[in-house]
């Protein structure tokens, strides 16, 4: 069985639990953007302590996504996977042998689990978004970007669930108090995307078999969470179960 849980989703910070039961259980942490402290309090919301993450994976660099990843791999010898570009925009820190390179289309095997990084359009280094499968079902994760790209829309295709970020509402960021400058970085093609621009994602990417869409990484002062569930309801249809991610409780745990 594969399943995941968002464990908080925002500028405050970011992280997703992937978990895969076969003989026993595997539990992938996509992002770290937490805490220490906040980090094992979420992980024991989700029935879990530190020392049951197996493995890391850091989309890129920002702070509220590579957080306390650093000092948690080294603390529980956790291995963790990131891009070189990622690793450089962090300082090139010692990871005490625990670093492994992510590659655009170059799977990691867990075992049991597998992970396929594909790259985005974000203003950082080298950002990786990625897939995880069980070999049954798929998971597609894909927060912070600027636009889709045939790239992306091509690995996340077929997939069974999907994390998906709905950062703003372009009249909302417009009308905002955000600096002219920052208007432009959020909703620019390096930036993040809007709900319009989520909503024609899912579209591209519905079948029959998507089960659950996870709307991701809203801002607080530039979006709502009904305009973005609207956005996916409109995208989506009835097959598809829209739920919310949110910074203080992520969401429940999602059996896919």
């Amino acid at each position: 069985m594969l399943r995941f849980k968002s464990l908080g989703s925002g500028s405050t910070g970011n992280a997703t639990l992937v978990e895969v039961t076969s003989h026993r259980p595997l539990r992938l942490l996509v992002d770290c953007g937490l805490g220490l402290k906040q980090l094992s309090v979420r992980l024991a919301g989700a029935g879990l302590v530190d020392g049951d993450i197996d493995a890391i994976f850091i989309t890129h660099e920002h702070s509220d996504h590579i957080g306390c990843a650093r000092q948690f791999a080294r603390r529980h010898r956790v291995p963790v996977w990131m891009s070189h570009g990622t690793y450089e925009g962090i300082g090139s820190p010692d990871f005490d042998g625990l670093l492994h390179t992510a590659r655009d289309g170059q799977a990691i095997d867990l075992g049991g689990l597998q992970i396929m990084p594909f790259t985005v359009p974000h203003d950082a280094r080298e950002p990786l978004q990625l897939t995880c499968t069980d070999g049954a079902k798929k998971l597609g994760i894909l927060t912070d970007l600027g636009h889709a790209t045939a790239h992306l829309l091509t690995h996340l295709e077929h997939c069974n669930a999907l994390l998906l970020e709905c950062n703003h509402d372009s009249d909302l960021l417009a009308q905002s108090s955000y600096p002219p400058f920052l208007k432009r970085r959020v909703g620019g093609k390096y930036g993040h995307l809007s709900n319009a621009a989520a909503g024609a994602i899912a579209q591209s990417l519905a079948h029959e078999g998507l089960k659950h869409l996870v709307t991701a990484h809203l801002s607080e002062q530039n979006n709502r969470p009904e305009l973005a569930y609207q956005a996916m309801s409109d995208a989506l249809g009835s097959v598809t179960e829209v739920t919310l991610a949110d910074a203080a409780n992520g969401t429940r745990w999602l059996s896919i």
